[in-house]
């Protein structure tokens, strides 16, 4: 593993967001979801995530995540990705969101 320096970390801007919307994306190749999350004082933005394996989008509305938001938008099908949404791959290799644990603002930066 490479290791990396402090400053080379402090350049990801890892925010949490609140999901307001989740629709179905089925022009994706892999199932996924777009999500529309608050980043509060950074915006709205929008996201493709593949996590239909764990979640429904019942139960994705209103939910905290952990985003990266300093990537450069990327096009997914005729989609625009805004920010990459964060989790860890499960034991077959299904995204598990990385979660917050008690409500924090909107745009807080992980530190």
């Amino acid at each position: 593993m490479e290791t990396i320096s402090w400053h080379d970390f402090e350049k990801v801007e890892l925010h949490a967001g609140t999901i307001l919307e989740v629709v179905d994306f089925p022009e994706a190749r892999k199932p996924a979801f777009k999500i529309k999350v608050d980043f509060g004082p950074l915006g709205i933005k929008w996201s493709s995530a593949q996590i239909t394996k764990h979640y429904t989008i019942e139960e994705l509305k209103g939910r905290q995540i952990i985003g990266v938001v300093n990537f450069p938008e990327k096009q997914i099908a005729n989609f625009m990705s805004q920010f990459l949404v964060t989790g860890f791959a499960d034991e077959n290799g299904d995204i598990v969101l990385a979660s917050i644990d008690k409500r924090v603002p909107d745009g807080s930066k992980l530190i």
